[in-house]
């Protein structure tokens, strides 16, 4: 288990509520929508007021929200020192070899705000056939003589759009980005809309690196 909250174990209390949230594609990673009839994730949980999402996963992407009412959870993901692992499957456009995924674990530079960042991946691997993943709705929009390609990326940052602005750097834009695990925790079977509660042990397996 990583270290990660205050120098101490981040471990469950059990007066405070953990969930696990497929979000779907088009949902705001907010209960309070920006604009009238924009999709909400009050549309689709019934939780405490008190419950907020765990970071964000932007509206055209897809996967594993993590929402809870203990602050210090929030502190200790998102603390910069906390080296954790977030995994996505990203269906880019045209077939990518590993000389030029590779890259992306060089580093690649990226925009973020008014300041260019460098970036890198910290895991990868093309996928030699496309993951086991529920349809979207809607359809992602193919180009019937331009084939596409599925890779695992794992990154320990949290830029806005950052695996979206990693491909395009070089030169394959995303179709579909979706958030498989954070840490050793994934999205099992949890269909897009379903959420649950997690256990403690579930929890932890947030801090736990991936085997």
């Amino acid at each position: 288990m990583l270290d990660v909250f205050n120098g101490e174990i981040m471990i469950p209390l059990q007066n405070k509520l953990y969930y696990i949230f497929h979000k779907p594609y088009g949902v705001i990673s907010q209960f309070t929508p920006d604009q009238p009839g924009q999709d909400c994730l009050k549309n689709w949980l019934d939780v405490p007021t008190d419950v907020y999402p765990i970071g964000r996963l932007d509206l055209d992407s897809e996967g594993l929200l993590l929402l809870t009412n203990d602050h210090r959870m929030n502190a200790a993901i998102l603390n910069p020192k906390a080296v954790i692992l977030k995994t996505y499957w990203a269906q880019v456009e045209g077939l990518i070899a590993m000389k030029e995924a590779k890259k992306l674990l060089d580093g690649v530079m990226i925009r973020s705000g008014k300041k260019p960042h460098l970036v890198r991946a910290h895991a990868l691997q093309i996928l030699d056939d496309a993951p086991s993943v529920f349809p979207r709705n809607p359809p992602i929009r193919e180009r019937k003589n331009i084939p596409t390609s599925w890779i695992s990326i794992g990154i320990t940052e949290g830029k806005n759009r950052q695996v979206r602005k990693m491909f395009a750097a070089i030169g394959f834009p995303v179709l579909r980005l979706i958030r498989y695990r954070i840490g050793a925790l994934n999205l099992d079977t949890l269909s897009p809309g379903e959420y649950r509660l997690l256990s403690s042990n579930e929890v932890n397996r947030v801090f736990q690196t991936n085997e």
